[in-house]
Formats: structure tokens, C-alpha cells, sequence
């Protein structure tokens, strides 16, 4: 028998080295058909119609990972870190060729942005908050709710994510029908989140102190509880600046500044990914600690 823990770290080390499962279609976009059939059925501008949608969706994830068994296979297929770094280096890749407008088409596989009209560094900042606030959503809370509650942990808050995605905004829509799968999302990574925080501060110890500081300071006037704060460790690890201006649906938000530093730049996804890769490497590690770990006496 292995630890839930050991097995989740396992988990992660073959995201890392095998990437998305090799089969077709991906687990995940099942699911996306399955919530969006869901959602068809059940839709109505009500919080009570939401929240049977998110209730389905959490047995929905309970149930695959029942059937899966296996922790270490719901957590390669629920967590997403190389997939992250992939497409954040396609961005990098088509800005680094001049191809501004190849970036701009390419950001929505990360962001929910506009990318229309953005410049490079507006590109390159979508890109760099991105890849934090996905490196809590894709590998470190899949990664610690496998360890805490096994595959259906894992799944769940694969499932969780997924329906935040496609129906936790804020139009009008949404506003009501997504409330439920936004509280629940919000929850689900709350502990992740700033357990993300803390694996910056260990993987770049020379910031430290930068980064309890603007976590504290900024991570509190951004809108999501959880994404702020992701951010702000990584602006405050990689010396930039985040947050500011951007466009939502054809809505422009102004959110808080994050961090002290300078804009971020093409040079600075790179500096983003490795970072990501850094603290996927790093929970791996305290898990496989935390799995091989004998039993404390009683």
C-alpha cells in the first residue's frame, strides 16, 4: 500500500515527465462535455439552479475517482504543470519570432483576457499571472487535495476548477447561476493558495522577505482570495510588477497593482515557468517526505 502523499508526488513527477495523458479524447475535456450538457439541462438565473449544477459536479467527481482507485493516476490526470509551461512557452516562443499577433492568439489557451489590442508587455504580463495563479490551480491544489482525501480528492477539485471555469463569472449570465461553483472553487484552493506562497518563498529564499511583504500588502485588493495571492509571491519572487488594467468580456477591469518591481517582459515567462517548475518540484518532494515517513508513535 502507498501513502496518499507518496502517491501524489508520484503523480506530479509524471506530469513532469510524460505530460498530458496520450489518449484522446483528454479526461478533462469529457468532463468540460459532460458539465456543459449539464449545464443546458439545468440553466435558469438562479443561485438554486447553480447550486444542483455544482452538487452534480462534485458526485460526478467523487464517483470517477472511486472508479480510478489509484491516487497517482488522478493526480496525473488532474494535475496540468508541464501542459502550463507548454503553452506559456508557445506565447514566449511567437514573441521572441515577432509575431505579436500568433501571441495574442495564443493567450486564450491561458487567460480568460481579451488579448485584442494587447501589446507585448500587456502579452507578457497575462502570461505571467497566469502561470501563477494556474500553478495553485493546476498542480498544487490537485496535488494536496489528492494527498489529503486519495483520487477522489484530486478528481473533485479537478471538477470544482473545471465548472469555475466554464460558469464562475461575474456577468450577467453567471452572476447567479455560477455563484455556487465560484464559493466552492474559492474554498477548494484557499489552503492551496497560499501553501503556493510559501513553496516561492522556499525556492527563492534570497526574496523572502520581499514576498511575506507584498503577499501581506497587495494580494488582499485583488479580487479572487486566492489568486492575489499566488500573484503577488510570484511578482514579489521575479521583481516585476503585476495586476493593473485589462479587459474582461468587453468589460475592462482595473485591479490592484502587485508588487514593487518593473513591468514584466518577454525574459520574464521563462523566469515564470521555471519558478512554477520550482515549486511543482518542491511539493513533490514534501509530499514523498510526508508518504515515506514513518508512523509517529502513539
Amino acid at each position: 500500500m502507498v501513502s496518499r502523499p507518496l502517491a501524489a508526488a508520484a503523480g506530479i513527477a509524471a506530469d513532469r515527465l510524460i505530460g498530458e495523458p496520450p489518449i484522446g479524447p483528454h479526461p478533462v475535456a469529457l468532463l468540460g462535455t459532460l458539465l456543459q450538457q449539464i449545464e443546458r439541462r439545468l440553466y435558469a438565473d438562479r443561485r438554486s439552479a447553480g447550486i444542483v449544477h455544482a452538487a452534480i459536479g462534485v458526485a460526478i467527481g467523487t464517483a470517477a475517482g472511486a472508479l480510478c482507485r489509484s491516487t497517482c493516476l488522478a493526480t496525473y490526470v488532474a494535475v496540468a504543470g508541464r501542459a502550463l509551461g507548454d503553452a506559456a512557452g508557445a506565447i514566449d516562443t511567437a514573441l521572441s519570432a515577432g509575431d505579436l499577433d500568433r501571441a495574442r492568439a495564443l493567450l486564450p489557451t491561458l487567460v480568460g483576457r481579451d488579448p485584442d489590442g494587447l501589446n507585448e508587455a500587456e502579452v507578457c504580463r497575462a502570461v505571467v499571472e497566469s502561470v501563477a495563479e494556474n500553478t495553485v490551480d493546476a498542480v498544487v491544489a490537485p496535488a494536496l487535495w489528492a494527498a489529503v482525501a486519495g483520487a477522489p480528492g484530486a478528481l473533485v477539485h479537478r471538477t470544482v476548477n473545471t465548472m469555475d471555469a466554464m460558469v464562475g463569472h461575474r456577468d450577467e449570465r453567471y452572476s447567479r447561476y455560477g455563484w455556487a461553483s465560484a464559493r466552492l472553487d474559492d474554498a477548494a484552493a484557499w489552503v492551496p493558495a497560499r501553501l503556493t506562497a510559501a513553496l516561492v518563498l522556499g525556492c527563492r529564499p534570497r526574496a523572502a522577505r520581499r514576498v511575506v511583504g507584498v503577499v501581506r500588502r497587495d494580494a488582499p485588493g485583488h479580487p479572487s482570495p486566492n489568486s492575489g495571492v499566488a500573484e503577488a509571491a510570484f511578482a514579489a519572487a521575479l521583481g516585476l510588477r503585476l495586476g493593473g488594467e485589462s479587459s474582461y468580456g468587453g468589460q475592462v477591469e482595473v485591479r490592484a497593482t502587485l508588487g514593487d518591481g518593473r513591468p514584466a517582459g518577454r525574459d520574464d515567462i521563462g523566469r515564470a515557468v521555471r519558478l512554477s517548475r520550482d515549486v511543482s518540484v518542491a511539493l513533490a518532494c514534501l509530499l514523498a517526505v510526508a508518504g515515506l515517513a514513518p508512523a509517529v508513535p502513539r
